[in-house]
């Protein structure tokens, strides 16, 4: 179970995601009850069954366009971005559009193959909550992962300014 890093602490993760398993289809899978994060195909789907819930996640993977949830942003509590491999950086543009372009007010998660490496620039372009991969330390991750750099110097969503204009 991924090791969840909430508002620079560790925390508990009351969130499930929704994964199909093989033959599913986003029109046929059981919808679980509670707090779900469920994939923008099912959102997509099933979006009447699901618009009635308190509160509802959304996944988006590195090939699906946030562009086609704009509308949609304010249903959700959590959006849930994913890494497949951390070399993968589409998700940090993902955050940003999210953060800058749409001014979204809730909860960016960062999920998949999260790692301590990533989480200062991570936290640069919007994110704010990251569930660290399977067996990494959250404890290491809290202490390392966030004071990589003691300044950036260009502009991103977590300071606007760049560097030069914050010295003047």
């Amino acid at each position: 179970m991924p090791q969840l890093i909430k508002q620079g602490a560790a925390a508990v993760d009351t969130w499930t995601t929704l994964v199909l398993a093989e033959g599913e289809t986003p029109d046929t899978v059981a919808l679980p009850a509670g707090d779900v994060i469920f994939p923008l195909a099912v959102w997509q789907a099933r979006k009447a069954d699901i618009s009635a819930r308190p509160r509802i996640g959304l996944l988006i993977n590195p090939d699906e366009r946030v562009e086609d949830v704009a509308d949609d942003l304010k249903q959700f509590a959590v959006i849930a971005i994913h890494f497949p491999k951390f070399v993968d950086g589409r998700g940090y543009s993902t955050a940003a559009l999210l953060r800058q372009r749409y001014q979204y007010q809730g909860e960016v998660r960062a999920v998949g193959d999260v790692l301590h490496d990533q989480l200062f620039y991570l936290k640069r372009v919007g994110f704010d909550s990251y569930a660290l991969k399977d067996g990494k330390s959250v404890d290491h991750a809290l202490a390392a992962g966030f004071t990589t750099f003691g300044n950036a110097y260009q502009a991103s969503t977590d300071q606007p300014q760049p560097y030069f204009r914050r010295r003047s």
